[in-house]
């Protein structure tokens, strides 16, 4: 393969004029901590369960997944007060939703302050939020409550996605984007927020797949500001966000499939969904780069910032694409410590990448300017950004 045409785009380590750029990140979790290794024997107990052909499928699971660690808001508080949770058909959407609605709220206000500290301006700078989150559901949204929370000023722009799931956090950033681009001097607050308890049900043999997400998926919240044109004296720019787009595969609305309904969310998860991923990955890869004018390509001359969705989409990505093993290395990290937590994820891995990036230069290696944030969520959507690292 040839190499990446940088005068097609630059490569001065420096922002474009007028492209948006990631100014900093942030996160943060709730204060569960759970090693995988414990997960299934506390899992058993607290829903009373001792079916020992479901045990063993979520263990096997458990260590198919790669997850250590992962950050849950349930606790034993919570079952105290909502024992129901517990008990098959014996909680609501309703009693859910009191729960989800003011923990992702209070990790968004956690992780949106981390974010703002580490950009170093001030909170009145902020002119447009992007709130993201599939784990609650109320009018006003949850952008309105992280405002609020924030004290953003009343004249503040708020946009709300609710029920993206995977790709969420990638979405945002892509309408963040092109807010940033279409609004000189604004700096827009990215938030994404998750909790899995507005799915949280005890095991069923009727649910087979409920366990996919128990030993999967993870709680917290990210953070990014966004905007074009950084300050050199006050602003650090991360990531140019130089091209977006999104592309949704058609026949595969139940390839991915979520439903709210009186005992909280429903998620299936076919089978299928690596394989649809590892088939269509690779083109949507190249209309990706070609729309952003890159003549050539070589994938292991770029970075990949890809959501963990899980270790069967990250190694078929991985197989597909002929990547080496370090490419993918940001995604599994995430995917290890925090486990699948859907909109969230990008902003971990975008964390490590810039940690990665940073030892690579102090071997003086040469580092990837040019990359892909890749997500993938329900439609099956594609959502993908040709960025710059501009750390330095």
């Amino acid at each position: 393969m040839g190499s990446i045409d940088a005068a097609v785009l630059g490569s001065e380590k420096k922002s474009n004029p007028g492209k948006a750029t990631i100014l900093a990140l942030g996160k943060a979790f709730p204060h569960q901590l759970v090693m995988q290794e414990y997960l299934v024997d506390g899992y058993f107990k607290t829903t009373n369960c001792d079916d020992p052909e479901l045990k063993q499928k979520l263990t096997r699971l458990c260590k198919t997944t790669t997850v250590k660690t992962r950050y849950v808001v349930m606790s034993e508080e919570i079952l105290k007060k909502y024992p129901e949770l517990a008990i098959e058909g014996g909680s609501t959407v309703t009693q859910r939703l009191d729960i989800c609605n003011d923990a992702v709220t209070e990790m968004a206000v956690e992780a949106s302050r981390a974010c703002i500290k580490n950009w170093g301006r001030s909170i009145s700078d902020i002119t447009h939020v992007v709130y993201v989150s599939s784990s609650e559901a109320r009018l006003p949204g949850g952008d309105l409550y992280l405002a609020k929370g924030l004290g953003l000023s009343p004249d503040t722009h708020r946009v709300l996605l609710y029920f993206v799931g995977c790709s969420g956090g990638v979405a945002g950033l892509r309408v963040a984007k092109d807010i940033a681009e279409n609004n000189p001097g604004s700096r827009v607050l990215l938030a994404t927020s998750e909790t899995t308890i507005i799915g949280f049900k005890p095991p069923s043999v009727d649910r087979p797949y409920d366990l996919v997400g128990v030993a999967l998926f993870g709680d917290g919240a990210g953070a990014m500001i966004i905007g074009s044109d950084p300050d050199p004296i006050c602003e650090k720019p991360l990531f140019e966000l130089h091209t977006a787009i999104q592309n949704f595969l058609p026949e595969t609305e139940k390839t991915i499939d979520g439903r709210l309904t009186e005992q909280g969310i429903n998620f299936k998860l076919s089978r299928e969904l690596p394989q649809i991923i590892e088939d269509n990955v690779e083109n949507f890869c190249k209309k990706l780069i070609g729309k952003a004018g890159l003549a050539h390509k070589n994938y292991n001359q770029m970075f990949w910032a890809v959501h963990p969705g899980g270790p069967a989409i990250l190694n078929r990505i991985e197989k597909r694409l002929n990547l080496s093993p370090e490419k993918l290395s940001p995604s599994r990290r995430a995917l290890m410590d925090y486990g699948n937590a859907s909109s969230n994820s990008i902003v971990y891995v975008l964390e490590y990448m810039l940690e990665e990036s940073k030892k690579v230069r102090n071997m003086n290696e040469e580092e990837n300017e040019w990359g892909l944030i890749l997500a993938f969520g329900p439609g099956v959507t594609f959502e993908g950004i040709i960025a710059r690292n501009l750390d330095v």
